[in-house]
C-alpha cells in the first residue's frame, strides 16, 4: 500500500480581508488503508475528526471513495477506496477503539456509509452537527461552513462538494485540498461546542443524542423511514 505526502498551499482568508492569510497543512494520501504507523499516532490521541467523500447519500447504493482523518495536531490522512473494497483492518482498529472520540460533521451519515461498505462500527462518536442543533438555538445555520465561519472566523471553499469523486486515483488538487479542509477544523469547533452546551446545561443530552447514532444508522442501512413518526 502506498502512500504521497502533499504539500499544497491555497489561501483561505477570514470574512474580514485583513486577518492573515492560512495555509493549507501538508497531508497524506493512502489507498484502501492508512500504515500502521499512522494508526498508532491517531491511536494516542483523545479526539480525532472524520469525513467521507460518495458517489451519492444511499448508503447501500452510493459507493465510498474518500476518507478523511485529522487529529489536532493536523495530521491529515485522506484514504482513497477502490471500488469493491471490504476491509480495511487498520481504519477499522480505529474507528473501533474506545479510547479514541470519533467526531463528525453529521454522523448518521457518515457512519452508515463505513457500517455500509467497509463493516466498520465506529464508535465513541461526536456530531457537530448535532451538537450546534442544540447549543446554537439562536439560528437555523448548521452546514459546517456556516459553524467554521462563525466558531473559527475561516471561510471554506466548498466549491469541490458536488463534483465527481469516484475516479479516485485522479482527484484534483483541488478536491484534495476541499477534503483535508472538511476535517482540519472539525476538532476546534468539536471543543467550542462542547463548551457551549456545557454552558447551556445540554452536554448530557447531546451525549444521549450521539449514543443513538448507531440505532438510527441500523434503523437507515435496513431500509426504514421514521420509525418515531405517528
Amino acid at each position: 500500500m502506498g502512500n504521497r505526502l502533499y504539500k499544497l498551499y491555497r489561501n483561505y482568508t477570514e470574512p474580514n480581508e485583513s486577518t492573515p492569510k492560512i495555509k493549507m497543512p501538508a497531508f497524506k494520501v493512502f489507498d484502501n488503508d492508512i500504515d500502521f504507523e499512522t494508526l498508532q499516532e491517531y491511536l494516542r490521541c483523545e479526539a480525532i475528526a472524520i469525513d467521507t467523500e460518495t458517489m451519492g447519500l444511499i448508503p447501500r447504493r452510493d459507493r465510498l471513495c474518500l476518507i478523511q482523518i485529522c487529529n489536532d495536531e493536523e495530521t491529515v490522512s485522506l484514504v482513497r477506496i477502490a471500488r469493491g473494497l471490504k476491509e480495511a483492518p487498520n481504519l477499522k482498529y480505529l474507528f473501533e477503539a474506545a479510547d479514541v472520540t470519533k467526531v463528525f460533521h453529521f454522523a448518521r451519515f457518515d457512519v452508515a456509509m463505513l457500517e455500509a461498505h467497509l463493516s466498520i462500527a465506529t464508535h465513541p462518536i461526536f456530531c457537530t452537527k448535532i451538537a450546534s442543533k442544540l447549543a446554537r438555538t439562536y439560528t437555523d445555520k448548521h452546514g459546517l461552513k456556516e459553524l467554521v465561519r462563525e466558531l473559527e472566523k475561516i471561510e471554506l471553499d466548498k466549491s469541490s462538494q458536488s463534483s465527481d469523486w469516484g475516479n479516485v486515483q485522479a482527484l484534483s488538487e483541488s478536491q484534495l485540498e476541499y477534503a483535508a479542509n472538511d476535517v482540519r477544523y472539525l476538532l476546534s469547533v468539536y471543543r467550542k461546542l462542547i463548551d457551549m452546551l456545557i454552558r447551556e446545561n445540554r452536554y448530557d443530552l447531546a451525549k444521549a443524542c450521539f449514543a443513538h447514532i448507531p440505532t438510527l444508522v441500523y434503523l437507515d442501512l435496513l431500509g426504514y423511514a421514521d420509525v418515531f413518526a405517528h
